[in-house]
């Protein structure tokens, strides 16, 4: 995959304002349902896109399990 298109490095460790961030990528970019299949609703790409990714990683690295947001 191209350095473009790679997914974001997830930190560690993890801060609290690191958590934060992704907290709120997590509730922005939402799937959306589409004729074409489930897109983000922020970036209109196929769901999940790069951020929201990232936020369920970096989420996970610090210890929040699916469908727990902080």
């Amino acid at each position: 995959m191209s350095a473009p298109l790679a997914d974001f490095p997830v930190p560690t460790p993890v801060t609290d304002e690191d958590v934060l961030v992704a907290a709120l990528a997590v509730r922005v970019h939402v799937p959306e349902r589409w004729p074409q299949g489930p897109l983000c609703r922020s970036e209109r790409v196929p769901y999940p896109c790069r951020l929201a990714r990232w936020g369920h990683a970096t989420l996970h690295a610090a210890g929040f399990g699916a469908g727990q947001l902080p």
